[in-house]
């Protein structure tokens, strides 16, 4: 997501191996018989929809006509479009001042596709199709949909909203329904007259006929049925204009504006900041985003109407976290960007996913730093996204960047962090090789070459390699087409006048296995302690040696500073001895501490090294004070624990973990400074969070005061209001420290809450005690009508983390429920999301037969590959207990633990 280029010298090549890339090979298909699928035929192509569409908020159901403007490039009798749960009355054709009804109009439920056969071929040339239908406002969050929420006077209300990414805008109209069938749209809505109704562009007509409203909107630019949206429901506004004069509004619950104002200020920013980097300037009059109460993804970039989730656009002055605020910051500067990448120019179809998702999630971080400079937020990064795609592509079970995707029931597979997390990360590692103009002049170049077409990868790499001069695509090919990554084995030979440092890559393995011949072109950069200008190379074979220049004999040598390539590092004993010393003096950078810590993890974790050697290393973070560098440390260390959590050493693991974390509570304290910034917030909720959780007993008595006082503040106003900052973690400390009492209090304040960031971060906290029967309890609330459908998989997940016995009976639940979840979630994100958080942190080899057993008897649309993830990560956990938790046991005895 330097302005002057690192020059790439070339590393002498010791193994002439060549690049392997076999993706049949090294890509293993999660569905074991895919579904045959062909495109649309291209016989007939839509150029505009004339679209008129009314929603009936009562029944649940809408009626729509449409007049597609279209070409007949060849002599057919039929035209086939998608369609999917709706029902056409009547069809027509008109050209040359004639009309023509349909012969025959057929449905295909399987195919989701619509067949309109006329008596005679139709003429060549332009024409129109008029067709009358009829659909359902469903409950799948998906297609034009209903959701609903609760008044502030008690009072049900309904709205209808869309959701078409992927494929979903067959269930809306009939349509093309395909991103390469692009189209511009004219809209029209009818809608209660009280209502809001919203479409991509702005209201050019509105009559008033009695009790409702007809409205009509601008026609859009080209674009695709995707990025169509339509929202109907009552909202408040707050609203102001960029910098280049684009009207920019914020929709919330009405009576909520004031919480919109956050959101309209980061996009204020945003949307200049990407007219200048694109050198394009937005394309449309208007920008609105909006919360809605239900909806599947966090957001949707539809094209001049954004959707958001309540809690990734709504920021309460009093009530919201920092941690909320930076994560809404993070998803608008996402979904603005998709307004260039992805709306004006748009992959060809979904095999080309990450190039919206991949560079969106990059420049997103790129935007906020822009917009918010203090927040560190490209250190949070390599805790973040970096590491989630190292953790997921070391994975068997992995999948390339760009997959080849057939049927559309594949796409939903591919909205995980590998399009978006390893997408981006390898945008990154690109964009530091080639520079930051000529990465930026690339991207310019790219956008105004494809704007308002389609594109493929191909498309980006050769634009860049013009800006630059560097062979891209040759590249960047070994990373985008093939599964995992390298992990890079350095050691150095050193004389009285060189330093050289000998490098060999090898696929870096979850399960530590050394068999695979794969290869990449690894960008390489390394900085010593005689010099901190990053020197670059590109590593073209095996293995290979870097004359390090300025190194000094006997300097610690850090590679990949800052963390940026998209590898692992296993340094030679003596390297790494040489670099714990800069670790503890912090005479390397933050980026680098985190790195190094989270690459030895990761090879205990996968058995390239000893775990209990691990644990001994990480004395050199004693004087950490680092946020995000503690974060990590604290996520490796949970992880490490949860495999112990059903063992007695489980109790000598928390306590390690009070060692390494109250003293530093104690320094940064309960109460905020006035010398605070954006991440010691982080760091005091993280901390009181570990420490409620670890036992310990001075935290776990003030959390509960703090409570009580909370409580009675929002009882009868005579205590006093948790901080936003550490609420989370408080709520959470009492909850797993206490009864039944607390457990009613909690669900109390959720229930008198209008706040929805509130009543998720009680949910999601109700499922974390000991007592079974409260676990049992909150599994059944996740069902219950007072929890969002969106929000039911994360309230279970909060069950699943409660220890083995959670993670067990959080999986009987699921089993038990599971025509339940299959109806609510099938074919979608949330469904994989369920099955990940249910299944995947089992410890035990007779659990992995079950879930094994359940999914063979029992279908999963769209999650083939989250459960092959699920199941390969409970192998790996029990293999790493068998190979290291003797000896990590007794690490624990022999350090007094």
């Amino acid at each position: 997501m330097s302005t002057s280029l690192l020059t790439c010298l070339r590393i002498t090549v010791l193994s002439k191996s060549p690049i392997i890339v076999r993706l049949a090979r090294n890509f293993r298909m999660t569905a074991t018989q895919k579904k045959p699928f062909e495109h649309l035929p291209k016989s007939v192509i839509p150029s505009n929809y004339i679209l008129h569409l009314h929603p009936d908020l009562q029944k649940f159901t809408f009626s729509g006509k449409e007049s597609i403007d279209v070409e007949v490039k060849e002599s057919v009798n039929s035209v086939k479009m998608n369609s999917a749960e709706i029902e056409v009355q009547t069809a027509s054709f008109t050209s040359g001042g004639t009309t023509v009804s349909s012969a025959d109009i057929k449905t295909n439920a399987e195919e989701e596709t619509l067949t309109v056969t006329f008596p005679d071929n139709l003429p060549l040339g332009t024409g129109q199709i008029h067709l009358n239908f009829t659909g359902i406002l469903n409950d799948k969050l998906r297609g034009f949909y209903r959701s609903c929420y609760t008044a502030g006077d008690g009072s049900k209300k309904h709205i209808a909203v869309t959701q078409f990414e992927s494929t979903d805008a067959r269930r809306a109209f009939p349509c093309w329904d395909e991103p390469a069938f692009k189209a511009t749209f004219d809209v029209t809505l009818v809608s209660p007259l009280a209502a809001v109704a919203l479409s991509n562009m702005p209201v050019v007509k509105e009559d008033v006929q009695g009790d409702i409203k007809v409205t009509t909107y601008d026609r859009t630019p080209i674009m695709s049925t995707y990025l169509v949206a339509f929202v109907v429901g009552e909202f408040d506004y707050v609203e102001a204009r960029d910098r280049n004069n684009v009207l920019i509004r914020v929709y919330t619950p009405v009576g909520k504006s004031v919480q919109g104002q956050f959101a309209l200020d980061v996009a204020v920013k945003c949307m200049p900041f990407y007219a200048d980097y694109f050198e394009i300037k937005y394309d449309l009059p208007k920008l609105d985003m909006i919360a809605v109460p239900h909806l599947s993804f966090g957001a949707m970039e539809n094209w001049g109407l954004v959707t958001y989730r309540e809690t990734a656009l709504l920021v309460d002055p009093q009530n919201t976290s920092s941690g909320t605020k930076q994560w809404v910051a993070l998803v608008v500067g996402h979904e603005l960007a998709h307004q260039w990448f992805g709306n004006l120019v748009t992959m060809q179809w979904w095999t080309h996913l990450w190039l919206n998702e991949g560079f969106a999630s990059w420049i997103e971080y790129l935007c906020v730093d822009h917009c918010f400079p203090s927040w560190d937020i490209w250190l949070q990064y390599v805790n973040m996204d970096f590491s989630r795609a190292l953790e997921l592509d070391a994975l068997d079970n992995s999948h390339p960047i760009e997959v080849p995707v057939g049927h559309p029931e594949e796409v939903d597979e591919i909205f995980d962090a590998i399009s978006y997390c390893k997408g981006n990360s390898v945008i990154r590692m690109l964009h530091n090789w080639l520079g930051a103009e000529p990465f930026r002049k690339g991207l310019a170049l790219y956008l105004k070459r494809h704007q308002y077409k389609n594109a493929l990868t191909e498309d980006l790499w050769a634009a860049l390699e013009e800006s630059s001069g560097k062979p891209v695509n040759k590249v960047m090919s070994t990373w985008t087409g093939q599964i995992g990554y390298p992990m890079l084995t350095v050691d150095v030979v050193e004389t009285s006048d060189s330093v050289t440092l000998h490098v060999q890559q090898q696929k870096f393995c979850a399960n530590g296995d050394n068999s695979s011949e794969q290869q990449w072109l690894v960008p390489v950069t390394v900085v010593t302690q005689s010099r901190d200008t990053p020197q670059t190379y590109l590593l073209e074979g095996r293995e290979g040696q870097i004359v390090l220049e300025g190194a000094r004999p006997g300097d610690w040598i850090k590679v990949n500073p800052k963390q940026i390539g998209l590898f692992r590092v296993k340094y030679s004993d003596d390297l790494l001895k040489r670099l714990l010393p800069a670790v503890k003096n912090q005479a390397l950078g933050a980026a680098d501490r985190l790195g190094i810590q989270q690459d030895l993890f990761a090879l205990a974790k996968a058995g390239y090294s000893s775990t209990a050697n691990l644990l001994t290393l990480m004395g050199s973070y004693g004087t950490e004070r680092n946020y995000v560098v503690l974060s990590s440390i604290n996520a490796n260390l949970a992880d490490l624990g949860s495999l112990f959590n059903h063992l007695p050493c489980y109790e000598q693991f928390k306590a390690m973990r009070r060692k390494i974390f109250s003293p530093i509570l104690s320094e940064v304290g309960w109460e905020k400074k006035d010398t605070d910034g954006h991440t010691d917030a982080l760091l005091r909720n993280m901390l009181i969070g570990t420490l409620g959780h670890s036992g310990d007993t001075e935290v776990i008595e003030k959390c509960r005061e703090m409570f009580k006082l909370h409580s009675k503040e929002v009882d009868n106003g005579a205590g006093k209001l948790i901080p936003a900052d550490i609420r989370g973690s408080v709520y959470s400390t009492v909850r797993n420290s206490g009864g039944g009492d607390e457990y009613e209090e909690l669900l109390k304040l959720f229930k008198n809450t209008d706040l929805h960031e509130e009543r998720d971060r009680i949910q999601r906290v109700l499922g974390c005690g000991p007592d079974a029967e409260l676990r049992g309890k909150t599994l059944d609330f996740a069902l219950s009508d007072a929890v969002r459908s969106n929000d039911t998989p994360f309230v279970i997940a909060g069950v699943a983390k409660a220890g083995w016995e959670g993670r067990e009976q959080t999986w009987a639940f699921v089993k038990n429920n599971y025509p339940i979840f299959l109806e609510r979630y099938a074919g979608g994100f949330l469904f994989q999301r369920l099955v990940q958080t249910t299944c995947a942190s089992f410890v035990d080899m007779d659990k992995y037969k079950d879930v094994e057993k359940f999914f063979s008897e029992n279908k999963a649309p769209s999650a083939e590959r989250a459960i092959k993830q699920s199941l390969e990560g409970i192998k790996l956990r029990c293999s790493w207990l068998q190979r290291d938790g003797e000896a990590v046991a007794q690490w624990f005895k022999d350090h007094g633990f």
